[in-house]
Order: C-alpha cells, then structure tokens, then sequence
C-alpha cells in the first residue's frame, strides 16, 4: 500500500472506530425524525384542563356567539368587572364589552392575571370578527350583497406541467424543487464546514504535539496533507449516506407510528408512482404530491450532489489544511477562518436567492466560482438548468482544487515544521516560491 493509501487508512478508521462518531451517526437521525413527528405528536393531544371564560357584554350581541371549545368553556358573567377584579376565583379569563364593536373597536377588553395565550385571543378575534363583517355589509343595504361577496370570490393558483422527452406529463412544483435543492445546499454547506475544521483541527494537533516531525520523517508532506483530507472527506461520505439509510427507514416507520401518512390511500400512492402520467384532472391530492416529487430527477440530484460535495469538500478542505499548518494553536486560526466563513456564508446566501431566479446572472455565476458552486448548484439541478452548465462547473471546482492542492502543499509544506511565529498572508505567499 503506498503511504498516502496508509495514511488515509488511518485518519479513516481512527475516526469511524470512535464511539462519538457511532453515536452521533446512531444518534442523529432519531433527533432528525423526532424534530418533525414530535411537534406533530404533540399538537394532536389536547389538553385535559378546561378554561373558564366570563363574558360581560352590555351590548348582549356578541356573547351568544361563542360556543365551548376543548380547551374554554365560555359563559355569562354574573359579577362586575370591579368584583372579578377582586376575586377571579374559577375564571380563567374575563372578556370585557361595552359598546357596539363596529361603531368602537377598542370597546372589548380581555382581562386576566395570567398572561393570556395567543390560542385564547385568537378564538375571540375570530368569533367576533364575522358577525362585525356581516354588520358592515349590512350598512350598505344592497340585497343579497353578502351572497354576491361570497360567489365573487375565486381561488386560483396556475398549475405548472413538465413535459418529457417522451411527451408524457408531469405535475410539478417550484416549492418542492427548492425545498429537494436547499436540502442539499445545507447538506454541503454544513459538512464542508464540520469536515473542513476537521482537517484544521487535525493538523493543528499534530504539530502541537510534534507527531507530525516524526511523521514527516517517512512520508512526504504533500502525502501527508492529502492523506488526511481523503481519509476525512471518506468519513464524511460514509456518514451522509448511513444518515440517509436510517432517516429514510425512520420516517417510514415514524409515519406509520404516528398515522401521518399524509392522508393518501393506495390508489392515491399507486397513482403517483406512476410518474405523473395519469390524467392531471383526475389526480388526487395524494398522487399529486408524489408526481411533484417524482417529476424531479432525484438519482441525477444525487449523482452531482456526490460530485459537488466531494469537489467542494476538497477545495476547501485544502484550504484549512494550509491554516492549520501555518499556526501553532487553534486560538491562531481565527484570524484565517474569517474569510473563509464569510465566503461560505455568502454562498448559502448566494443559493437562497438563486430559488426564485435559477437562471437569473446571480445563480449563473455564483454556480461558476468555484468557492460558491457547491452550494448554489444544488440549488439550480432541480430546476433542469442545461447539462453543459453543470458539467462546466465541475470542471471549474475541480481544476480549481487541483490548483489550490498545489498552493496549500506549498504552505503547508513550509509550515508544518514551523513553531513559535504566527505568519501573515504576506510571509504564506513567500513559501509558495520555495522549492
């Protein structure tokens, strides 16, 4: 096995065989799942406390409008404000109302002395609301306007067809090709930042504890660096696609845990896994959403997804190896890391506005920089931008890496073995003529 091989073998099993690294891989998903189906769980179940809410309404119009709900029990106050003031005992809440809410909209108070949910103001507002519209029309007296209001108003929203290269049809969805997109996006941006300080991290702690002087005594500096960021990067590949695995089967069983399959049957399931060929009209919600889903080419996503990540992760991870060798602690790597941070940020910023506009001059040529292409074409492939524009943007990011690999052997090269001197940008471009 040649060193390099050796050192990847190294950096690969070293962090795979720890027991943080199986537990957070174990560990994650669960908490993934569980941060979806919980709050769900969770708002299905009602609370057994029932509130009691006094209405004084010397109007008398609007308290025969509220009916009990799970949570409040509404009923006619037999006692003064002043004398609840006094004195709530069983009453949660008292709703105030002392002149006609249409001509006075300030004229309904809601006391209590406990700070009053938003749950409970809302069914107030909603419960009055309606019955001060109808009061309103009824000023205009024209016959029959609320009926006309009513049969005037239209709900339409375009449905959006992607036709294939066989002339088929599918129902499709911007929503769910920038929801596929930044999934991706945040996937690369968050493990280019945790695998990239990795390899920072590593070698600022193999030249603090001098191991690394003697591993240089065997094994040539630039096999040295590249042997670390493989070895990583597999780290982060072999966690992604295990993440994957577990939340897929999770979600699974979550769904049929938690009965939120999303209220399809099995026609509606059969029908969208047909592709979306069957006719748009006749289509139920069910099969609707999976056509959406089904219209993106989500093995092609993957494909470059793999291809982005281990590009981008190689660039910068290249990067942090360099400031790792050129500083002789963590503290030191501030001062490097800035740059870095502010451009990784920039380009997740860069893919969030590139949803509404994937072909837009931002979203082109954001996806060209290689320092940007990572994240914002994970962005722009669900949207079907041309084949050659992807293309062109690995070949970009990957002879950038190979460019930048040489640049960082030079550093780190020089700075490796170097203690006691916090370098500049300045000094670090001096080593790249050494030879």
């Amino acid at each position: 096995m040649s060193k390099i091989g050796i050192v990847i073998k190294r950096e690969y099993l070293n962090r795979v065989s720890k027991k943080s690294f199986i537990i957070l891989t174990l560990l994650t998903p669960f908490l993934m799942v569980a941060l979806v189906l919980v709050p769900l769980w969770l708002a299905s179940i009602k609370g057994s406390d029932v509130r009691n809410i006094a209405i004084i309404d010397a109007t008398g119009k609007y308290a025969p409008l509220f009916e009990d709900t799970d949570n409040y029990r509404f009923m006619q106050g037999d006692k003064s404000l002043e004398d609840y003031r006094i004195d709530f005992g069983e009453i949660y809440a008292v709703l105030n109302i002392t002149d006609d809410l249409l001509a006075n909209p300030k004229a309904a108070t809601l006391y209590s002395d406990k700070q009053v949910p938003g749950e409970l103001s809302r069914l107030i507002n909603q419960t009055i609301r309606p019955r001060l519209e109808n009061d309103k029309l009824a000023t205009f007296d024209i016959p029959n306007l609320k009926e006309i209001i009513e049969e005037s108003k239209v709900s339409f929203e375009v449905q959006t067809i992607k036709w294939g290269t066989d002339g088929t049809e599918q129902v499709s969805s911007a929503q769910v090709a920038s929801i596929v997109g930044m999934i991706f996006t945040f996937i690369v941006y968050m493990f280019v930042m945790i695998y990239g300080a990795m390899v920072m991290s590593s070698v600022v702690e193999e030249k603090t504890s001098r191991i690394v002087e003697v591993m240089v005594s065997s094994v040539k500096p630039f096999d040295l660096m590249m042997g670390k960021i493989i070895g990583i990067g597999m780290v982060g590949l072999t966690q992604i696609f295990l993440w994957g695995i577990l939340t897929m089967v999770l979600f699974m069983v979550g769904g049929i845990f938690f009965g939120a399959s999303m209220g399809m049957d099995a026609n509606a399931l059969q029908q969208g896994m047909q592709m979306g060929a069957a006719p748009v009209a006749t289509m139920t919600p069910g099969g609707e959403i999976f056509a959406m889903i089904n219209s993106i080419n989500i093995a092609e996503i993957a494909i470059f997804f793999v291809g982005f990540f281990i590009g981008g992760y190689m660039l910068y991870a290249a990067i942090f190896a360099a400031i790792g060798s050129a500083v002789d602690n963590a503290e030191d790597t501030s001062q490097f890391m800035m740059p870095i941070t502010m451009l990784m940020v920039f380009a997740l910023y860069a893919g969030i506005y590139s949803m509404d506009n994937p072909d837009g001059p931002l979203a082109f040529w954001c996806s060209m920089i290689p320092f940007t292409s990572p994240m914002v074409m994970m962005v722009r492939i669900p949207f079907d931008i041309p084949l050659w524009q992807t293309l062109l943007s690995l070949v970009i990011l990957y002879a950038s890496f190979i460019g930048l690999v040489w640049v960082s052997a030079k550093i780190y090269r020089v700075g490796i073995l170097m203690y006691g001197k916090k370098p500049s940008f300045k000094e670090m471009a001096k080593w790249l003529k050494y030879k």
